[in-house]
């Protein structure tokens, strides 16, 4: 397993176990509701705040993309330290 995938597995846990922590309720199953229930009718317990949960995704969407840049970043540094050295290969057989 790469580093990358990893670190990807890593920060899908990660995020899983926050929405699981977000959540006010755990463990318990909501009651059916046959009717629509406005939100502004719902006691203050069972009224879900959405912003934790919309910051909470957008650090992990933020830290998913700085973490593939890394890895891209890293993955093209390789790439051009092959690049020079296969360059000097090439001007070293050219002078033999």
């Amino acid at each position: 397993m790469t580093t990358f995938a990893r670190v990807a597995f890593t920060l899908f846990l990660l995020g899983g176990a926050a929405l699981a922590l977000s959540q006010q309720t755990l463990g318990q199953q909501p009651e059916r509701q046959d009717e629509f229930v406005p939100v502004s009718e719902l006691p203050p317990t069972e009224q879900m705040p959405a912003a934790p949960l919309l910051v909470g995704a957008y650090v992990f969407v933020l830290v998913a993309l700085f973490v593939y840049v890394l890895s891209i970043a890293r993955r093209v540094g390789a790439v051009q330290q092959e690049v020079a050295r296969l360059e000097g290969e090439i001007k070293a057989r050219a002078r033999s």
